[in-house]
């Protein structure tokens, strides 16, 4: 069927685990396939947001689902030409920032779809004019082409002039006069573009001062022999991703991978992170890669040193990381990260998050540092940062197992043996354990982890968990990228916009659940109701009320185990008391840890 040709474009696809060619039904109620949404039992969209894809994707197959509505492929590592789109007359919108799409897009690419009213296609690296057939299509209400690499003057927009909405062109290659049609929208959607003028950017057209005689806007603008080195790894790179890309050929080596890969902190479905040692990635071997710099494509800062912060696991700096074979793991919600292998054979994960520039370089210090002198065996601390003004790179060290989320629904590296009753509780009571570390340390934080979800639980040798992506609140306060963490799946901010300490609790509770039925939650994707997943917290709740407890334990742990199922079963109880719906009737955390210590093997 359309759904697995697509599935089989793709080089790498664990998360959608029950796309299965055994006659099942993608919208059946009682198993939707991952990432499908479906209206009257139809597939009406394919939200596939931060699912740990790789690949190119060949969109051909679903011309063939009538009824298609809408796609959404963000945050993944997908490569290639610009998705045949075109292909799907009927489609409203199509999500397809964050991957390693490239290329230009042919000027006549949009005129079959009239019915589009949404085109998210931000930090990728396409190049060329942005295809004049854009600007005709009557229905488009947002268009996000930021960081990219589109030159050439900006198309009129006469069709949707008055239907535009939400614009952004930023961080491009743009040049010549913004057209008048376009005046409504704020500078913000156009700046960074050196060639750009008009009224709207109060820059006369025939007196534009040449790209290379402004001055630089800060001190991070500055050039520097180490900027100039890693802009020519990071075009070397780009040449290597366009190359296998033209070759269908997925944008690293998949031949040799490690045990780690993140699902989509989707989507969010599942989104991903430093728990991006959750990701499963190929190595680019034999290259000299920047690990965590990649496409950084439309910026015009410096790049100074790392600074380090926690010498545990000895010093280094962007030079150290430059000579390192970089390992692409992942995108999730806050951010893109890599894996680097340092000469002194210390592993370690650089993720790059892009919204943390609501404060100065001296506040982020005292932020990091504080982080960095955390101690606990179940939370992870950072090592070095780097810091600019429209991205920071966050270095930690790597954890071997990867996450939770691929430890549990991956394709498993390890035995299932090894899932079993006693890994479990100890993971359970280490998550426990590092959460409430963090609300003691965290007191006066609303979230003090805030990000709380399986791709943010690393797994270390010895199944002990790890802690990752925490504290990140305060650093993303007032931006869009804090919708991406999980406590906002919470209900109480899903229905009144407000979180709180007992959103953590939930997050904590959806963990529980999730490691004792084995099912992967579909509260972790953006849409909850048919978005793919096991509805955990309903599923737990209907059979507590009967008395059903047995059937909601994984098969594997009873498999692996000659204990009755009693403490399993109050685990159970205890995530379902974490997940009420009212934070008024959820346990506080203090009480979720007093129970869980009670349980035993």
């Amino acid at each position: 069927m359309a759904l697995l040709s697509f599935k089989k474009s793709l080089t790498k696809s664990d998360s959608l685990y029950n796309w299965k060619d055994d006659g099942s039904n993608p919208c059946d109620p009682n198993n939707v396939w991952v990432g499908i949404i479906c209206s009257n039992g139809v597939i009406s969209s394919i939200n596939l947001s931060s699912m740990d894809l790789e690949g190119r994707p060949d969109i051909r197959p679903l011309e063939h689902i009538d009824g298609l509505k809408a796609i959404s492929i963000e945050n993944n590592s997908l490569a290639g030409p610009m998705p045949e789109i075109n292909r799907l007359s009927y489609l409203k919108a199509f999500y397809a920032g964050s991957n390693w799409f490239s290329g230009v897009i042919p000027s006549d690419f949009f005129q079959t779809l009239g019915s589009l009213k949404k085109l998210w296609l931000q930090h990728n690296n396409f190049s060329g004019q942005i295809p004049v057939s854009i600007g005709e299509l009557p229905n488009l209400k947002e268009l996000h082409l930021e960081y990219n690499q589109f030159s050439g003057p900006i198309p009129s927009f006469p069709e949707a002039a008055d239907v535009l909405t939400t614009l952004d062109l930023s961080y491009n290659k743009l040049q010549g006069q913004i057209p008048q049609t376009l005046n409504k929208f704020d500078t913000k959607a156009f700046e960074n573009n050196a060639d750009l003028c008009g009224q709207k950017l109060s820059k006369e057209c025939n007196k534009q001062q040449p790209k290379s005689q402004q001055p630089p806007t800060t001190s991070e603008s500055k050039s520097s022999p180490k900027w100039i080195i890693m802009l020519v790894v990071v075009l070397l790179l780009l040449l290597i991703f366009i190359g296998k890309a033209s070759t269908n050929e997925p944008p690293y080596d998949t031949t040799s991978r490690s045990n780690n890969t993140n699902n989509k902190d989707n989507k969010d479905a599942a989104s991903s992170s430093t728990s991006s040692s959750s990701r499963k990635g190929g190595s680019q071997k034999g290259q000299q890669a920047v690990a965590g710099v990649g496409p950084l494509t439309g910026k015009s800062s410096s790049v100074g040193d790392l600074v380090m912060v926690n010498e545990e696991r000895g010093v280094f700096g962007l030079q150290d990381l430059m000579k390192a074979a970089a390992e692409v793991l992942g995108n999730g919600g806050l951010g893109s990260a890599y894996k680097a292998t340092l000469g002194n054979g210390v592993s370690v994960v650089v993720k790059r998050v892009r919204e943390m520039n609501q404060m100065t370089k001296e506040v982020f210090d005292v932020e990091m540092k504080k982080l960095a002198k955390l101690n606990h065996p179940n939370i992870l601390t950072p090592l070095a940062y780097h810091f600019r003004k429209e991205e920071k790179l966050l270095v930690s060290e790597y954890v071997p197992k990867g996450s939770l989320l691929y430890v549990l629904h991956g394709d498993r590296g390890i035995s299932h043996a090894e899932l079993n009753w006693a890994n479990r509780l100890k993971i359970i009571k280490g998550v426990a354990g590092g959460m409430g570390f963090l609300h003691t340390e965290f007191a006066s934080y609303p979230l003090p982890h805030g990000n709380l979800k399986s791709s943010n639980v690393l797994i270390g040798s010895d199944y002990e968990a790890v802690l990752s992506d925490y504290a990140f609140h305060p650093l993303l306060n007032n931006t869009p990228t804090v919708q991406c963490m999980f406590a906002y799946k919470s209900p109480e901010a899903i229905l009144n916009q407000k979180v709180s300490q007992k959103s953590d609790v939930y997050c904590m509770g959806i963990i529980i659940l999730e490691l004792i039925t084995g099912k992967y939650p579909s509260q972790y994707f953006n849409n909850q109701k048919g978005g793919g997943g096991t509805d955990v917290v309903q599923w737990v709740r209907s059979a507590l009320a009967e008395n059903r407890e047995k059937e909601l334990i994984d098969p594997e742990i009873i498999s692996t185990t000659s204990s009755t199922t009693g403490e399993m079963e109050k685990l159970l109880h205890i995530g379902a008391a974490c997940t009420e719906s009212e934070p008024d009737e959820r346990i506080d955390l203090k009480e979720a840890i007093r129970r869980i210590q009670e349980v035993h093997m």
